[in-house]
């Protein structure tokens, strides 16, 4: 790998440099934005080595805000000699972005990188001889952990320190998506907003096909009978998308076969390791044999949920999909005529406000038909006389850390790319686990 970098990379690094050094040495209101941000990105991450809090910082410089003003922002009103060329430099940077990267290529000055969750390629260059030397030894189908910004039209850099997980099987793979979807979730499709727009799309449509199937955005019975109903809801679900892609399910799985270009051994030998029957090696046909941006998730009651007594799902066009066990129990509360009668009234209160799963649209469901209830509760519980659930909700949500806004919920569809990696991910781990079971089995055999 030469070590040459080209002087656009150069003045890159010298601006990120300089960026860096304004935020890091910046007292006031500047220091305390970073500070809150970071302790906020730290307190979600459970490896904090000294990548991950540069790669937060970096982070800083492009998403944090004082005030109403990003750090970047502010560095250049600070900087009001910099060339027209180089503020635009600057200003791209607000489309940088962290990603899980595989190296597709290495190329004399840098690599060709794919973005895992969206399957979009970069050519991503060090800003200086150094860095690149430290890369060296990095091959290819290593996966990457990193966050990259724009120099040129054609040219990417490294904007932070990246951390690497060499190469990983299947499963490992699935499993690094998984947590980065967890840490870094703003960023799961942040370069392809027509992802992330198929995806919303996907939250509305299961929320209009909830409605159909129950009758309304609410249920409520046992968990058992609970999970038969989604396991047909997901029926369902399935058999539209089949008739949307035009796929005709009555065909044998010979003509299945045929058209999809894969061997009947191969599929019926993946769909029996699986447990699958027909249908599921018919849909395996599908998402091969047809061209698809997005899969649906699987939609099933958690297992913990599977023997309660009562279990309410809700669902919403935007925050997605929520069991409750305690649903029921909270509307008690507050239709009782004293609210504290109702057994375990604080616990419950405390884990409405307290838990993050319990978000927003919860409260306002509530707050729209026990909308007297709620405030009289409320004036009790905080010790607020004088609270108004109409002005004072929202405060109180903030006050509990209930966010804004809603992230991408779990029922959103996902890119067919990761779709079929998980799956093949789950198939992989189930042939390792058999061959393990059957290598214990002839072990037990032996010794009898």
């Amino acid at each position: 790998m030469s070590l040459n970098v080209n002087t656009s990379l150069e003045r890159a690094g010298e601006l990120k440099q300089a960026l860096s050094d304004f935020v890091l040495d910046a007292e006031g209101e500047l220091a305390v934005a970073l500070e809150t941000f970071s302790a906020a990105q730290l307190s979600r991450s459970q490896q904090q080595d000294m990548h991950r809090r540069s790669l937060v910082v970096d982070r800083f410089l492009v998403e944090g805000k004082v005030g109403d003003k990003p750090p970047i922002e502010l560095f250049l009103e600070n900087e009001p000699d910099l060339s027209e060329c180089d503020r635009a430099l600057i200003q791209s940077w607000h489309h940088s972005f962290v990603g899980l990267f595989e190296i597709t290529q290495i190329l004399d000055d840098g690599f060709e990188l794919m973005n895992w969750t969206t399957a979009k390629r970069y050519v991503v260059k060090p800003t200086e001889p150094s860095a690149l030397k430290a890369m060296a030894r990095l091959k290819m189908g290593e996966i990457l952990l990193t966050q990259i910004a724009p120099v040129t039209e054609d040219d990417w850099m490294f904007f932070s320190p990246w951390t690497a997980f060499g190469k990983l099987g299947k499963p490992k793979l699935a499993v690094a998506i998984g947590n980065f979807k967890q840490n870094y979730k703003p960023y799961l499709y942040s370069d392809a907003p027509e992802l992330l727009a198929e995806a919303w799309r996907s939250v509305e449509q299961y929320y209009q096909d909830f409605i159909n199937f129950f009758g309304g955005d609410e249920v409520t019975l046992p968990g058992y009978q609970l999970g038969k109903k989604l396991t047909e809801f997901q029926d369902m679900m399935t058999q539209k998308q089949f008739e949307a892609a035009g796929f005709d399910r009555s065909k044998s799985l010979a003509e299945l076969v045929e058209e999809s270009g894969t061997s009947k051994e191969e599929i019926v030998a993946a769909a029996e390791a699986m447990g699958a029957d027909q249908k599921t090696v018919a849909q395996v046909f599908e998402n091969q044999g047809r061209s698809q941006k997005m899969a649906a998730p699987q939609v099933e009651l958690p297992t913990h949920l599977k023997n309660a007594e009562q279990v309410t799902a809700l669902t919403h066009p935007r925050w997605g999909q929520l069991f409750l066990p305690t649903y029921s129990q909270f509307k008690a509360l507050l239709e009782a005529d004293d609210w504290r009668s109702i057994p375990n009234a604080e616990k419950l209160m405390h884990q409405y406000l307290e838990n993050p799963e319990i978000n927003r649209s919860i409260w306002y469901r509530l707050a729209q038909h026990y909308s007297v209830q709620l405030e009289t509760i409320l004036r009790d519980f905080l010790e607020c006389p004088n609270f108004n659930l109409g002005s004072d909700l929202d405060a109180v949500l903030n006050e509990f850390n209930k966010p804004l806004e809603a992230e991408l919920p779990e029922i959103a569809s996902v890119p067919l790319h990761l779709h079929n990696l998980f799956q093949d991910a789950v198939l992989e781990v189930s042939k390792e686990k058999s061959k393990t079971k059957s290598k214990k089995q002839k072990a037990g055999t032996g010794f009898k």
